[in-house]
Order: structure tokens, then sequence, then C-alpha cells
């Protein structure tokens, strides 16, 4: 057996053998990010997978950075009506025409954090402090479903015009960027990370 199948990981990540789902969790889920792209990226991302599961956009990972300019601000913020229908035509999305209108209003939403904080990053890692919080669970049944930091981050992301921003988004936004470690305790990422 390979010694990748063998690690304890995480319940949500499934027995190793989803191989997206693999790398996500080993390579990526938990880890503190400071790219604006990245973070931008995973605030769309985490509000696709509303009512849908996270294999499913993990399947669409790579259509979203096609679709959406590698999740560049600027361009994202341009987009007009006619790129909107175009991509309410590409399966390689969610072709949900709220989600979509919401990435390009939270485009422009970065836009104004950036101009205000200096960074997409220094907005939102103030919202939880400045520095992860590290978590001790032992079962995926005792990770919340948002805390009270997502809640104040998913209120404060709505008064700057942020959409599908709500405290469950936020808290898996929360988790996928490293701004809190809740890999479980048996996981072996959680020392990791």
């Amino acid at each position: 057996m390979p010694k990748s199948q063998e690690l304890v990981r995480c319940a949500w990540a499934g027995d190793g053998t989803d191989l997206l789902m693999r790398a996500y969790h080993d390579e990526e889920w938990g880890l503190p990010s400071h790219d604006d792209r990245h973070l931008f990226e995973m605030l769309t991302l985490e509000g696709a997978q509303a009512g849908l599961s996270w294999s499913t956009i993990l399947n669409k990972r790579q259509g979203y950075r096609k679709a959406f300019a590698a999740f560049d601000p600027k361009k994202v913020a341009r987009f007009d009506d006619a790129r909107v229908e175009r991509l309410l035509l590409d399966p390689s999305i969610v072709r949900n025409r709220l989600k979509v209108t919401a990435t390009v209003a939270n485009a422009q939403s970065v836009l104004e954090a950036q101009r205000e904080f200096g960074s997409l990053d220094a907005y939102l890692w103030s919202l939880v402090g400045g520095a992860p919080t590290t978590n001790r669970w032992t079962r995926m049944g005792q990770v919340p479903a948002e805390t009270e930091v997502s809640r104040t981050m998913s209120n404060d992301l709505k008064r700057r015009g942020f959409r599908f921003v709500g405290p469950t988004v936020c808290y898996a936004f929360m988790q996928a960027t490293g701004m809190v470690n809740d890999h479980a305790t048996s996981c072996f990422r959680y020392k990791e990370v």
C-alpha cells in the first residue's frame, strides 16, 4: 500500500483514493494563506459550494480559474453583463446566476478592501486577530459550522458589499485558508499546519 494511503487524514477527506481531495487536504487545506488572489479564489469557491459538495467544486476548480481570469480581481471586477451571460453557459463552473454575479461584485469589493487596507490579506486577517487559531478536535462532529468570529467576518464582508459570505461560508473559508487549524488531532497534517 502506498505511504500516502497509510496516513491518517481528516474524515472529510475520504479514504485517500480521490486524488484531488487528497491533494487538497494534504497540500493546501489549513495552510495560512496571505496571497490576495488565493484568498479571492477560496472566498469564491466556498461561496460556490453552497448547497453542493466540496468534491464538485474541486472538480470544477480549473474551470473557475479559467473563467474568472485566474482570480485577478481587477479583471473580474470589469466583467460586464455579456461576460456573465457567457459564463452562465460554461459547464466548467457552477452555472448559478447569483453565484456568478456575486463573484463579479466580490471582485469589486476586493479592490475596495485593497485600497483601504493595502491588501485583501491585511483586511481578512485583521478580522481574525492576525494569527491562526489551532483547535483540538478529535472527530468531525466536534467541528462547528460557524463561530462568533465567522459571524463577525460575515457581517463585515456583507457590510462592504460581499455576497455569498454567510457565517458558514466564512468558517469554511477560514478553515481552507489557515485562519483556523481544524485538522483532527489524529490527522498527519495537524502538527504540520
